[in-house]
């Protein structure tokens, strides 16, 4: 296990003076008020994450999870909706499907769809899928790997980013984040706050110890970003990279060991609650 107090690279390099604990007395109580009301069982109920929550084999976990984030944008009950169709699609083992399908199963992959995602991203996905299990030792390993490059999640999301298209894959590389070219990469740090964080209320799974959770970068959306500058914790106006880095470096000044459990608050301030 990495020592996070010592080794992690967080860039600050153009980025505002984060929030702190000290410029917003109050403001860390009433986070931490909205990460217990929603780090919860329940949150399961509405969220994509349940479709992972399934199963109970590590690997299945991983491909499903990994899956279901590729696709979570837009209505969330249409993402869990496609998510799941796409497990029945591979006969609910997604491990199992990803290294011994047939060219025939891969076939009925083609009339998958989520929006921009078509069924030749979905073969592409689970053919790069096979290359990562059986060549790089899995989502685990490439993760793990590049994030030891320069230990950050930024090396680990670009390193992942360049061994899932070294097969190929053109037309699928919108649906991948590339943080070397600004990307907030909102769904790829989801998919590692899902294998990473150790949540002892078991929302996420904890799967993964060589990425500390102290590592761990904010899922940056709409409701996060929003809530996150109303509440001065972000004053960058896009949601790219640098966004990321800013209200993720004001998180750590409220929890340097688990920064990102506040995305369950500023989440369901935005999404349950308008704020």
């Amino acid at each position: 296990m990495i020592d996070p107090s010592s080794s992690i690279h967080h860039p600050v390099n153009s980025i505002r003076q984060p929030a702190t604990n000290d410029s917003f007395p109050d403001l860390k109580s009433f986070l931490d008020e909205k990460v217990l009301k929603y780090n919860q069982p329940f949150f399961i109920e509405t969220d994509p994450i349940q479709v992972p929550k399934n199963f109970s084999d590590k690997k299945n976990i991983e491909i499903a999870a990994f899956l279901t984030s590729t696709i979570a944008w837009g209505n969330r009950l249409s993402i869990i909706k496609n998510a799941t169709k796409l497990m029945a699609l591979m006969d609910s083992q997604p491990y199992d499907f990803v290294i011994r399908s047939s060219n025939s199963e891969l076939k009925n992959l083609e009339r998958f769809v989520h929006r921009t995602f078509n069924g030749n991203d979905c073969v592409y996905f689970i053919r790069s899928l096979k290359n990562i299990y059986q060549n790089q030792g899995g989502l685990q390993t490439v993760f793990e790997v590049g994030f030891q490059k320069e230990i950050s999640v930024k090396s680990a999301l670009h390193y992942f980013y360049r061994i899932f298209f070294e097969i190929g894959g053109e037309r699928s590389r919108k649906h991948v984040s590339n943080v070397e070219k600004g990307a907030s990469a909102k769904r790829l740090n989801m998919f590692l706050r899902w294998m990473v964080r150790d949540d002892k209320n078991k929302v996420d799974f904890g799967l993964w110890n060589g990425i500390p959770q102290s590592a761990l970068m904010l899922p940056l959306d709409v409701h996060t970003g929003n809530v996150a500058r109303k509440l001065g914790l972000l004053h960058r106006k896009s949601n790219d990279w640098q966004a990321v880095e800013e209200v993720t470096l004001s998180l750590r000044n409220f929890d340097a060991e688990d920064p990102v459990k506040y995305d369950f608050a500023l989440f369901g301030l935005g999404a349950f609650e308008k704020f």
